[in-house]
């Protein structure tokens, strides 16, 4: 081959590796891999550390907590586990609509009968939700409804965008019925707002979809029930953690409450749990979220439906599920209570004084909780006073070289959340009559104590399940009545006091 033929193979060979060049990344250019979930029935990839924020983010990062474990797993818990309860359990995905702008995916819990959902880009307009504005203050909304608080959806209340795997309906519904039904079920909810939330999607064509404001980084959306009470609360709270954990986002997410109610003593809490925190009337026009994850209701949370299903379930540390795992075992409550107590800055946990033992009374009393509210508690214990006297008088005279005994009067409703969780986390026992200010018990240590003191109309297991899923030593005091005999709530304490060694 001479020089000339030779320079001529070879620009050709340039030719032909440039122009391959330039068709391989217009194709990927036209074809970007997507940036939503996986596809359907894919498992996730193990994951050990959270993804990083970007430095642009303006999202809370993850703290570390030391009873986390890993929630993107390879391979999912068994149906009806405990770990299925209160872990990842959400091992069946599908996808109604895959678009290059927009996707919209379920995550299904066979156990839990729920799904989280997620969604990106979704379009809501809050002129189409008949609620109350929400956020006000509760003495100016005094009486009004607890219906008119909650969220009805006109049609196209919220908007997505068309792509693949859509049914292409006439009435331009994101989902059908036999959807709704399989994947969003009623169950026991009278109202089931998140349903009635996916219920109204509407399917626009491709650059229909108009918004007068642009969210970019994730967002829970959020109804709330019976939102004064603790008990509850922390039900919401788990499931809008645990949403956040099975979608695997990179730090805290924003939230947008989706119902009307005013405010109240635990917004705090969703304050320092999550970014921010918005109310959906606040947004003057249309918002369209980039990826938005529907927080499914407290009531499909194990810690609720634990009270009516019946499931094993002991709690366990981190550190021994490390080593040996077991299915049957669970620290999501432990990994829980410890982000709870981050969001106040109360981690690390610091060890306890060598002979000094707090004994937390949780009391309840009086105050005005919402606007059907008469500021009256129910008493759940007549004589809660008395009781939290004669405990305060047999501390003084059990106190010796030994052990020191420090009671603490847990007078919650008019203490600052991180005045309670700090309350709780030091705790070496914790004794009080059955109420919602027991549901602190998931921030508790899991060597603390617990003795109910339960009056006969409320023999309900809330906080004796609990104490279990944790791994906590509980006690109870059944009362024939409501009235407690100060010496037997103390002798059970001498019996406590002597297991530990004082």
């Amino acid at each position: 081959m001479n020089r000339r033929k030779r320079s001529l193979f070879v620009r050709t060979l340039l030719f032909l590796f440039a122009l391959n060049s330039i068709c391989i990344f217009y194709y990927f250019r036209l074809h970007p891999r997507p940036q939503h979930p996986l596809d359907e029935e894919q498992n996730l990839n193990l994951n050990l550390t959270p993804p990083s924020l970007s430095s642009s983010s303006s999202l809370k990062p993850w703290p570390l907590l030391p009873s986390f474990l890993p929630w993107n797993i390879s391979s999912f818990p068994p149906v009806g586990s405990c770990e299925a309860y209160f872990g990842n359990g959400f091992s069946h995905s599908i996808s109604p609509l895959r678009g290059r702008n927009g996707f919209f995916r379920c995550h299904y819990s066979e156990t839990l009968q729920s799904s989280i959902c997620e969604g990106g880009t979704i379009r809501m307009d809050p002129a189409r939700i008949a609620m109350s504005r929400g956020g006000e203050d509760l003495e100016k909304v005094m009486g009004r409804r607890e219906e008119d608080e909650l969220p009805r959806y006109e049609s196209g209340a919220f908007q997505i965008e068309e792509g693949e795997g859509w049914g292409r309906r006439e009435d331009r519904r994101l989902v059908d019925q036999a959807f709704l039904d399989q994947y969003l079920k009623h169950g026991a909810v009278h109202m089931h707002t998140m349903r009635s939330l996916v219920e109204s999607i509407r399917v626009v064509p491709t650059g229909e979809l108009q918004c007068d404001q642009v969210i970019d980084e994730p967002t829970l959306l959020v109804t709330r029930f019976e939102y004064a009470n603790m008990f509850h609360t922390v039900t919401d709270w788990y499931s809008a953690y645990v949403s956040s954990r099975v979608t695997g986002l990179a730090g805290r997410p924003h939230l947008v409450f989706i119902d009307g109610h005013c405010k109240a003593q635990l917004e705090e809490t969703w304050k320092s749990l999550f970014t921010s925190v918005r109310y959906a009337k606040d947004f003057a026009g249309t918002v369209c979220f980039r990826h938005a994850i529907l927080s499914p209701l407290g009531y499909e949370t194990a810690l609720f439906k634990g009270l009516t299903e019946s499931f094993s379930c002991q709690g366990s540390t981190a550190n021994i599920l490390r080593q040996n795992p077991d299915y049957q075992k669970t620290a999501r409550l432990s990994e829980f209570g410890e982000m709870l107590l981050s969001s106040f800055d109360l981690l690390p946990i610091p060890k306890r004084e060598p002979g000094m033992l707090n004994i937390l009374f949780v009391r309840r009393e009086d105050y005005l909780a919402h606007p059907r509210h008469n500021g009256k508690v129910q008493s759940r214990l007549s004589n809660e006073l008395e009781v939290f006297d004669s405990v305060q008088t047999w501390a003084k005279m059990k106190n010796n070289m030994k052990c020191k005994l420090n009671v603490v009067n847990g007078l919650f409703a008019h203490m600052h959340m991180k005045e309670q969780l700090q309350a709780i986390r030091d705790a070496s026992i914790v004794i009080g009559a059955h109420g919602a200010g027991l549901t602190h018990l998931v921030s508790a240590r899991t060597d603390t104590i617990v003795l109910e003191i339960i009056a006969s109309m409320y023999r309900r297991p809330h906080f004796q399940l609990i104490s279990s899923w944790k791994g906590l030593e509980y006690h109870a005091i059944n009362l024939p009545g409501s009235y407690a005999r100060p010496t037997e709530v103390t002798e059970e304490l001498s019996k406590i006091m002597k297991s530990l060694g004082c």
